[in-house]
């Protein structure tokens, strides 16, 4: 399952360099699929949507960083832990029970974004 960033978030702004994947984002900021990732072109996300990858999409929240589910592998392949969770100082970066993956998904999704 992806991670997600709960709205008791400070925006210190530690986890958003530790994601291998660049899925995090300072709230109220356009995210790309391509930050990060080797995506380019139209590309279809795990998530059905459909979109350019160099196209900036609107920010997943407005107030605190977030996470874009469909960039995030929660570290899989990367690092035994997901290091959003492991460096914030509020324990605010917490499972995200709507957006539920096996490990098996995580490393595909892994290999999608980095063309592996």
């Amino acid at each position: 399952m992806a991670i997600i960033i709960t709205d008791e978030c400070i925006n210190c702004g530690a986890c958003e360099p530790e994601c291998p994947n660049n899925a995090i984002y300072e709230g109220a900021v356009d995210w790309k699929a391509s930050d990060g990732t080797s995506l380019k072109g139209t590309v279809t996300l795990k998530s059905g949507l459909t979109i350019d990858a160099n196209a900036p999409q609107r920010p997943v929240s407005d107030d605190v960083y977030y996470i874009v589910p469909d960039k995030c592998t929660e570290c899989k392949g990367f690092h035994e832990e997901p290091q959003c969770a492991a460096v914030c100082p509020v324990d605010c970066c917490v499972p995200d029970d709507n957006h539920v993956e096996t490990d098996a998904e995580l490393l595909g999704k892994k290999a999608f974004l980095h063309g592996e």
